[in-house]
């Protein structure tokens, strides 16, 4: 690609070995179950996780809203983070379609909440509340920077919510980097959950999809609600076979988006007007001061006549945010760098 696509993680393109992939699978219906190719990805994707069995979503947002109607029932209550991505960006879902009510808490600069203020959380006994069902934690915790959270943190979130009976889910979005950076396998990063999501797109590179992850009768469930979301399809080994790539190989990978991340982050420190915010994981976000030649606006439309994409993060006009994959090479961070000097000079 001759662009060089800073705004996300989701603009690649599946790689020539996945389209080889994909032009060859082999398919069936998968609403019948037949699709041998979902079977496997579905099922090395349980095992690679630890868990018992998984079920191929259209989307990150359907397989976590599918995760909330099958673990909390209509007028009941999920525990989330204020800045999770299912409380900011997925529509209201869980109440627009489930009648579910959250109850947020602030998150931390770390992605974490505090623990205290979870087991406050949840409601007692008493006909007045809704009954707490859930606790959802997102990891890499997205909107304070990608975020990982620690596979110590995640057990002490699970042992609480199973002191009280409760399930917890993960929302797990790009949780490959999350095991990245903590150098675990993916089993691991996820230890004492009861559910959890993770995109095939984000960092992986696969065209789209998502995996949901559970015990079996939970993914039993999950199919019903999978179905009336109108997220069962036919054959989709086509997007699988990309998927078992994704998992098996991009995932392997990832530790150089971390490293370009890194080396981007301090290659800013030098641009004039710009002020480094957080670098973690594949992501990093700055600011453009207000003592910047240019506006927010005008920075992006003539870093785009340069051919690289960058968009301010949405609700902050001068905050940026950077997200490396396997476009991004040491080489285009260069050319990044180069530019935003000579337009900001």
């Amino acid at each position: 690609m001759n662009v060089i696509d800073l705004r996300s993680d989701t603009v690649t393109h599946p790689t020539a070995e996945m389209r080889s992939a994909m032009a060859k699978a082999t398919v069936g219906d998968d609403v019948y179950g037949e699709d041998p190719t979902v079977n496997r990805l579905e099922t090395e994707a349980a095992e690679m996780f630890g868990m018992e069995a998984g079920l191929l979503v259209t989307s990150g947002t359907q397989g976590n809203l599918i995760a909330l109607l099958t673990h909390a029932p209509r007028g009941s209550e999920v525990i989330a983070g204020d800045k999770a991505h299912i409380i900011l960006y997925e529509q209201a879902g869980m109440s627009a379609l489930g009648g579910i009510m959250p109850r947020t808490l602030p998150v931390q600069e770390d992605g974490t909440l505090l623990l205290d203020e979870i087991e406050q959380a949840i409601r007692g006994d008493n006909e007045h509340f809704p009954r707490t069902k859930l606790i959802s934690l997102e990891n890499t915790q997205g909107t304070v920077g990608s975020v990982p959270l620690s596979p110590e943190y995640t057990r002490q979130v699970a042992d609480l919510a199973h002191n009280h009976h409760l399930p917890l889910h993960i929302d797990g979005a790009r949780i490959f980097n999350a095991a990245t950076a903590y150098n675990v396998s993916p089993a691991e990063i996820i230890a004492g959950a009861d559910s959890m999501t993770f995109c095939l797109s984000k960092g992986l590179g696969a065209p789209v999809g998502s995996i949901l992850l559970g015990k079996k009768e939970f993914i039993k469930e999950a199919h019903r609600a999978r179905k009336v979301l109108g997220g069962g399809m036919r054959q989709a080994g086509i997007l699988a076979s990309a998927g078992l790539i994704a998992i098996h190989k991009m995932s392997q990978r990832l530790h150089e988006d971390h490293a370009n991340a890194l080396y981007l982050s301090e290659m800013l420190k030098d641009v004039p007007g710009v002020r480094v915010m957080s670098q973690h994981t594949s992501f990093v976000f700055f600011w453009l001061e207000e003592t910047a030649k240019l506006s927010p606006l005008e920075f992006s439309t003539i870093m785009r006549e340069h051919n690289i994409l960058l968009s301010p993060y949405p609700g902050f006009e001068r905050k940026f945010r950077a997200v490396l994959h396997y476009w991004i090479t040491r080489e285009r961070i260069d050319a990044v760098i180069t530019a935003m000097k000579t337009v900001l000079r």
